[in-house]
C-alpha cells in the first residue's frame, strides 16, 4: 500500500490548474469527467504520487457541497491496495464504516470506496486499484 494521491477540492478547477502548473512548476498531464460523481478531476505527477484537483461539474456534487460547507483545500488522501474487495471487508472486520459496499469507477482508470473520515481521525481515505483495461 503507498499514498496514490491527495485530492483537493476546489471551487474554479481551471485557476486551480494555473495555480499548482505554477507551484509544482510542471503542467496538468490528464483532465477526466467522472460522471458519476459529477467532478472533473486534474492530475499532477509529484515524484511516486500526484495531486488530483476535483471541480465540480454540477451544484449537486459531493464536491459542490464540500466546497460549499468547508471551502476549498484537501479533500481526501488515496492509497494505492492491489486487491480493494479484500481491503474493504479487512476495514469492515476492523470496526471502519465504509461509505459503500462495493468500489465504483473513479478517475484514472481506478476502482475506488472511501472510508468515512469520523474513523480517521477527520480525513477521508479512498481506497484505489488500478484497473486493466
Amino acid at each position: 500500500m503507498h499514498i496514490d494521491h491527495i485530492g483537493i477540492a476546489v471551487d474554479d478547477l481551471e485557476k486551480a490548474v494555473e495555480t499548482y502548473e505554477k507551484l509544482l512548476d510542471g503542467e496538468c498531464y490528464k483532465r477526466e469527467v467522472v460522471d458519476n460523481q459529477k467532478v472533473e478531476t486534474a492530475f499532477f505527477e509529484t515524484g511516486q504520487s500526484k495531486v488530483e484537483l476535483l471541480g465540480a461539474t454540477s451544484p449537486d456534487s459531493v464536491i459542490a457541497k464540500y466546497v460549499a460547507k468547508k471551502g476549498e483545500g484537501m479533500h481526501h488522501v488515496a492509497f494505492e491496495v492491489d486487491d480493494i474487495h479484500a481491503e474493504l471487508k479487512r476495514l469492515c472486520e476492523e470496526g471502519f464504516t465504509v461509505l459503500s459496499d462495493e468500489p465504483s469507477r473513479g478517475a484514472d482508470n481506478k476502482l475506488v470506496a472511501f472510508v468515512h473520515p469520523k474513523d480517521n481521525h477527520g480525513v477521508l481515505v479512498e481506497l484505489c486499484q488500478s484497473v486493466e483495461e
